[in-house]
C-alpha cells in the first residue's frame, strides 16, 4: 500500500503490500503520500482514500473512501471527486466503498491486521515526517474489538478506564497494557499484537511492553508504579464495561433492487424486485441500487450506462441513504459490470461471469487504461508506468536490482545472489529492491519474517531495517512481509524462483531438521511474476488436484501434476523444481502414481481432489465468517482474503463454498456457540438473500480434524499448526523482565517521566500532529493543571502550556488570555505543531482560513 496525505501539490506513488493506500486532506484539497509507518492511523478530522489490490486470481481492486467524524464537508466533497476520477482512470474496474469512522466494513478493517488507531484532530493541524526513533510520547489508547481491533486516543486519566476493555499506556520507550478484569483472552491477544506492532513499526523494535491484569494489579507492582506516576493515584471505582458496538452483518433484512435512471432529465429511482434476485434483472445500459434492508447499499453500473450516470453513482447512493433515513454510517459499495464483489454476487440466486477468459489474454477487461481528463487529479504522476501499475498491479516490471540480507546473531549477513529467492521459516530477511522512476533511484525495503523466527530476530529485523533506511536518507518504502503472504511484486523480483521452506535456516553449517527426509513443495503460478513454491507437510493429505507438487527424496524426485492444473502451471512447476534440485525428475500424473510415491508420503490418504477445485473461477467465491447468535438472530462478520491463520480457536467459523457449508468449531469456542452451530447454519441458509437451497449440505468440522474437502480451500494448509503458535500467555511470558522496564522508567526523580521542567509532553504521531498529554512532576504526581501557567521557550518569549488553551470555553482560559488570539500564547514549536505552519505563513492566510485551522486545532 501507499498512503497519501496533504502537504503540497506533488503526487507520488509508493507501492506497499498488495495495493495502494491514499488520503486527501483539506489543505488545497490535494493528495500527498503518507509515510508507511502511519498505515492504520486515521485522524478524525480528515478524509482518506484507500486503493487496494487483492491477492485473488483476478487481482481485483477496491477504492475505499473513509470519512472522519469531524472532517469538513469540503474535505468529503474533494475526496469524493478524487474517488470518481481515480475510478475512471482505472477503467471503472475498482469497487468503491464508502466508509465512516467507527462503522468500517470488514474488508477495510482486514487491511490493518493489527488494528486501526483513531487520532484526534487532523493533519492540517500539524503534518510531520514520521520519525521511528522519537520517544517523547505519552498517550492512552482505548482498545475495542475481538476480530477487528480499533484503538481510540482518550484522555490520559484513570477516568478513561473501565472494567471491560483494554488500554495501552504508551510512553515511548515503554508500553503498558492494562487488561480490564472482564476482558477475554482473545481481546488481550489482539491488544498485545497491536502493542507489538507499535513497538516494531513506530519505535524500530526498541520499546518494551509490560502487561497489567486489571483484576490482579498487585501482581505487577513495578508496572503499577509507572501507571500511578503518569496517571496519578486512582480514586474511586472504575466504570463498568462498555458494550461492544455490533458491527456484524445481519442478513435477515429484505433485499430490494432499484433501477436508477436520468433519461427523463431528472433522477428517477424505481423499485424493480425483492429477494431472491436474479442476474437477468440487471440491464447493461442502466445503473441499479441494491438495498440490503439499510445494512448496506450496493450500486451497480452497467457498461452501457451514460457517463453521467456512472460518475454520479457514489453521490446517488449517499442521496438514497438520506431519502431512506438510513444512518449516515451506512456502508456503500459501487461497482462496474464485470467487476462485482463476492458479497454482491451472493445476493443473487445465480450468477454467471460474462466475457472473461483466464490469464493475461482477457477478451474483456474492466481494468483497461482509460483516456480521461486530468485537470484536477493527474494520476500519471502516481505511476511511473501506468500500464503496469493498472494492469499488472506492480510498481515496475521487476527488472531492478536486488540485495538480500539474512539476520544472523541479530546483525545483517549479505547473501550470495545464487541463494536469492530461498527463504527459510526459521529466519528473517531484508530485501532491498532498487529501480528507477523518472531517472531517479527509488527503493523498496522488504522485511520478510519467518513463521518460526524468534522474537529477537523479528525485532532485530525491524531495527536493521531502520539502519538501512537511514543509510538511504529515509527513501526506501518499507514493506513487512509475513511468511505465506508474499505480495505480487515481491514474487516477481525473484523471477519464478521464490521458494518458501517451512522451517529450518539458511545459515551455513546449520543442519536443517528435515534434511534426509522426504520434502514436499506445492507450486502455484502461471508465469514468473506470480509463481512460488511453498513447503508443505510431506503427507498425501497435502496434495491438491489443482496444483503441481515436487516430492524430493534422497533416491528419487517426483514431479506430480494434478488433474486440474494448466499447461502454464506445469511449465512453471518444472522450472521451480529445477531450481530446487538438479536431480532428474520423474513426472507423475495424478491417478498414475507408482507405489513408491505413496510410500515416501507415508501411505495413501484423502486429499483435495473434488472436481470443484479444478474450476479456476468458481461462480461464487468461498467466504469465511466469524459467527455469533447473541441476540437470537444469526449475525456474522466476514473475514476478507482469508487464510488458515484466520480460524479463531475461540470461535465458530462458517466457510460458505456455495455448494456446501462448513462449520468449523475452535477448541476454545464457548459451549453455547458450539451447541448452536448447526442451528446457526440453518438460519444462515434460510435468511440468505439469494434464496439458498435449504438442503445445502452442512458439514461440522472440529479443530484439528479438518477433512481435505475443507483444507483444500486454504493455501498451504498446515495440519500441525494447532500444536504450534503462541497463546496469549506464551506471548506475555516472552515480553521480558518487568524489573528491566522499571529500571528504565520509574526513577521518578531523574527519568523521562520527570517532566517538571517541560511545558508539556507531546506525541508526534505518525503522519500527524502533536497530541497534548498529562505531565508528571515527580512523587507529587501533579497534573498539568497544577503546573505553572507560563513557561519560557525560544528567545525568552513567554508562552503557555497548550493544554490550558485547547478546547476550553472563554471562562476556562487563564486570566488575561484573549479567547480570539489563543495561538499567540503558544511557543513557536507548539504553534507549528498545532497549526501546521510557521507564524509568518499562518498570518499570510485569509482570515477564514486561519479560523478554520484554529477550529481544527481546538484554538477557536
Amino acid at each position: 500500500m501507499a498512503f497519501f496525505g496533504k502537504k503540497g501539490g506533488k503526487k507520488e506513488l509508493w507501492l506497499f503490500s498488495n495495493g495502494f493506500m491514499s488520503t486527501t486532506y483539506e489543505m488545497n484539497m490535494e493528495m500527498v503520500p503518507v509515510d508507511q509507518q502511519a498505515f492504520g492511523n486515521f485522524f478524525e478530522g480528515d478524509c482518506y482514500i484507500v486503493l487496494h489490490e487483492s491477492n485473488d486470481s483476478a487481482h481485483s481492486k477496491n477504492i475505499h473512501y473513509w470519512i472522519g467524524n469531524t472532517s469538513s464537508q469540503d474535505e468529503q466533497g474533494a475526496a469524493a471527486i478524487y474517488v470518481t476520477q481515480l475510478d475512471e482512470f482505472l477503467g471503472g474496474s475498482p469497487i468503491q466503498h464508502r466508509e465512516v469512522q467507527g462503522c468500517e466494513s470488514s474488508k477495510f478493517q482486514s487491511y490493518f491486521k493489527n488494528g486501526i488507531i483513531y487520532k484526534k484532530g487532523g493533519v492540517a493541524s500539524g503534518f510531520h515526517h514520521v520519525d521511528v526513533n522519537v520517544y517523547n510520547i505519552l498517550r492512552l489508547l482505548h482498545i475495542k474489538g475481538r476480530k477487528h481491533v480499533k484503538a481510540t486516543e482518550v484522555p490520559v486519566s484513570w477516568n478513561s478506564f473501565n472494567n471491560g476493555d483494554i488500554f495501552l499506556l504508551d510512553m515511548g520507550k515503554v508500553i503498558v497494557q492494562w487488561n480490564g478484569p472482564q476482558s477475554n483472552r482473545r481481546e488481550k491477544l489482539k491488544a498485545m499484537l497491536l502493542a507489538q506492532d507499535i513497538r516494531d513499526r513506530e519505535r524500530g523494535g526498541r520499546a518494551q511492553i509490560g502487561v497489567v491484569e486489571g483484576g490482579d494489579e498487585g501482581d505487577s507492582p513495578e508496572l503499577m508504579k509507572i501507571m500511578t506516576a503518569v496517571l496519578g493515584q486512582r480514586v474511586g471505582q472504575l466504570k463498568e464495561a462498555i458494550p461492544d458496538d455490533n458491527t456484524s452483518i445481519d442478513q435477515s433484512g429484505s433485499v430490494r433492487l432499484y433501477h436508477v435512471s436520468d433519461a427523463s432529465g431528472s433522477l428517477v429511482v424505481q423499485e424493480v424486485a425483492t429477494q431472491p434476485l436474479t442476474q437477468d434483472l440487471l440491464n447493461s445500459s442502466d445503473c441499479y441500487i441494491v438495498d440490503q434492508g439499510g445494512a448496506s447499499i450496493a450500486v451497480w453500473k452497467g457498461k452501457g450506462a451514460s457517463s453521467e450516470e456512472r460518475s454520479a453513482a457514489l453521490g446517488r447512493a449517499v442521496g438514497f441513504i438520506k431519502a431512506k433515513n438510513y444512518p449516515s454510517s451506512t456502508n456503500v459499495e459501487v461497482m462496474a459490470e464485470g467487476g462485482e464483489s463476492a458479497m454482491f454476487k451472493h445476493l443473487f440466486k445465480s450468477w454467471k461471469d460474462k466475457n472473461q477468459s483466464q490469464g493475461l489474454g482477457r477478451t474483456y477487461s474492466v481494468g483497461k487504461i482509460a483516456n480521461v481528463s486530468q485537470e484536477k487529479f493527474d494520476v500519471m504522476e502516481l505511476h511511473a508506468r501506468p500500464e503496469l501499475a493498472a494492469q499488472q498491479r506492480m510498481v515496475d516490471d521487476a527488472s531492478g536490482e536486488v540485495q538480500v540480507w539474512r539476520i544472523e546473531n541479530l546483525e545483517l549477513q549479505e547473501l550470495h545472489p545464487s541463494s536469492y529467492g530461498q527463504f527459510y521459516g526459521g529466519d528473517c530477511y531484508l530485501i532491498l529492491y532498487t529501480y528507477k522512476r523518472t531517472n531517479q533511484l527509488q527503493y523498496i525495503l522488504y522485511m520478510w519474517l519467518g513463521r518460526h523466527a524468534t522474537q529477537d530476530e523479528i525485532t532485530a529485523c525491524a531495527y536493521q531495517a531502520v539502519n538501512v533506511d537511514n543509510k538511504y536518507n529515509g527513501a526506501p518504502v518499507q514493506v513487512r512481509v509475513t511468511m505465506g503472504k508474499e505480495p505480487r511484486h515481491f514474487m516477481a523480483i525473484f523471477k519464478g524462483k521464490l521458494i518458501i521452506f517451512e522451517g529450518g535456516t539458511g545459515r551455513p553449517g546449520v543442519v536443517t531438521p528435515n534434511s534426509g527426509n522426504a520434502r514436499l513443495f506445492q507450486m502455484r503460478g502461471t508465469h514468473e511474476f506470480n509463481t512460488k513454491a511453498t513447503e508443505v507437510p510431506a503427507r498425501a493429505s497435502s496434495l491438491n488436484s489443482n496444483d503441481v507438487f515436487l516430492l524430493n527424496t534422497d533416491r528419487v524426485c517426483y514431479l506430480w501434476y494434478g488433474k486440474g492444473c494448466s499447461g502454464d502451471e506445469r511449465q512453471m512447476g518444472k522450472y521451480v523444481a529445477d531450481v530446487l534440485t538438479k536431480q532428474d525428475k520423474q513426472v507423475v500424473m495424478e491417478g498414475q502414481e507408482p507405489a513408491e510415491f505413496w510410500v515416501e508420503l507415508g501411505g495413501k490418504a484423502p486429499y483435495a481432489s473434488d472436481k470443484r477445485f479444478q474450476v479456476q473461477e468458481p461462480a461464487h467465491n468461498p467466504r469465511l465468517f466469524e459467527c455469533s447468535n447473541q441476540t437470537g438472530r444469526f449475525l456474522m462478520t466476514e473475514v476478507e482474503d482469508f487464510a488458515q491463520e484466520d480460524l479463531d480457536e475461540e470461535d465458530v467459523m462458517l466457510l460458505d463454498t456455495w455448494e456446501e457449508l462448513f462449520l468449523w468449531i475452535g477448541q476454545s469456542a464457548n459451549d453455547y456457540e458450539s451447541k448452536e452451530a448447526y442451528t446457526s447454519a440453518v438460519e444462515y441458509l434460510k435468511t440468505h438473500p439469494a434464496g439458498r437451497d435449504p438442503g445445502t449440505p452442512i458439514i461440522t468440522v472440529k479443530q484439528g480434524f479438518e477433512p481435505p474437502t475443507f483444507t483444500g480451500w486454504f493455501n498451504a494448509w498446515d495440519t500441525h499448526k494447532w500444536s504450534g503458535g503462541n497463546s496469549y500467555e506464551e506471548m506475555k511470558n516472552q515480553l521480558g523482565d518487568v524489573a528491566s522496564i522499571s529500571q528504565i522508567t520509574v526513577n521518578l526523580k531523574n527519568t523521562d517521566l520527570n517532566l517538571q521542567n517541560r511545558a508539556g509532553w507531546g506525541y508526534s504521531a505518525p503522519g500527524g500532529p502533536v497530541t497534548s498529554t498529562l505531565n508528571v512532576s515527580g512523587p507529587g504526581n501533579k497534573t498539568k493543571a497544577e503546573q505553572p501557567l507560563i513557561v519560557i521557550s525560544g528567545a525568552n518569549a513567554p508562552s503557555m502550556n497548550p493544554q490550558l488553551l485547547l478546547n476550553r470555553t472563554p471562562d476556562e482560559l487563564p486570566a488575561g488570555v484573549d479567547p480570539g488570539k489563543r495561538e499567540e500564547y503558544l511557543s513557536d514549536a507548539d504553534f507549528e505543531a498545532r497549526l501546521g505552519s510557521s507564524r509568518a505563513d499562518f498570518y499570510r492566510l485569509p482570515k477564514w482560513r486561519q479560523n478554520h485551522l484554529k477550529k481544527l486545532a481546538g484554538l477557536f
